[in-house]
């Protein structure tokens, strides 16, 4: 039996993921959240939760776990805790193995002629300054995680629109904003919990960060 704890399971794509993750064979699955209330609103009164502020947890609480998610989601003020979580988690990896996989953002991966980062063209957007904080740190917070090499951790980054929707066909791809038959660059929250459940089953990146596109319109 594999333990996984999810943090941020009430979320979009923490809920997505924990929903699936319930029903696989072999999973003993626990949501990570803030508030007790809304979690089991989102996830069913018998949802298996811890419940708290995931920065207070003691290392006792969390080394349970075999693997554990971090779909962690705070609003764009307070975006620099997505690299404080990381740092406090790959902390803990090291001293109990625990294997992690990060939710990150798009803007880290590369798009274009001249292959720059996607998050140049997400501060063009209008009226980005008021939430480009979180796509700015979930960028550094990749680059912290590849510096790590003493730790079994794996990234996904979502195609540049991630939006609710059950599980379509799909391709993987490794640092390039990718873009399915339409032209369309997007993934749904089933799509990634079928990755990211797949990923914790069967284990197929180490070290290293993927990226996931839908292939059907």
């Amino acid at each position: 039996m594999i333990k996984v704890g999810i943090i941020g399971a009430s979320g979009m794509a923490g809920s997505a993921i924990y929903k699936l993750a319930a029903t696989q064979p072999g999973l003993d699955v626990t949501g990570i959240v803030r508030h007790e209330g809304k979690a089991k609103k989102v996830l069913g009164s018998d949802a298996r939760l811890i419940s708290g502020d995931i920065f207070s947890m003691t290392d006792s609480v969390l080394s349970r776990f075999d693997v554990i998610v971090d779909a962690f989601g705070t609003n764009p003020a307070n975006a620099e805790r997505h690299l404080k979580l990381a740092e406090k988690l790959i902390n803990l990896a090291r001293k109990d193995k625990i294997r992690l996989i990060f939710i990150l953002g798009a803007g880290s991966l590369h798009t274009g002629d001249d292959q720059h980062l996607f998050i140049e063209d997400i501060e063009k957007l209008p009226n980005s300054g008021s939430w480009i904080n979180t796509p700015r740190q979930q960028v550094k917070e990749l680059r912290y995680l590849e510096a790590i090499t003493d730790v079994d951790w794996v990234g996904i980054s979502p195609a540049a629109s991630f939006e609710p929707g059950p599980v379509s066909d799909y391709q993987l791809g490794k640092d390039e904003l990718m873009f399915n038959d339409q032209g369309e660059s997007k993934v749904t929250t089933g799509t990634l919990a079928e990755v990211v459940v797949s990923e914790i089953v069967a284990p197929k990146f180490h070290r290293e960060r993927f990226t996931v596109v839908n292939t059907e319109k």
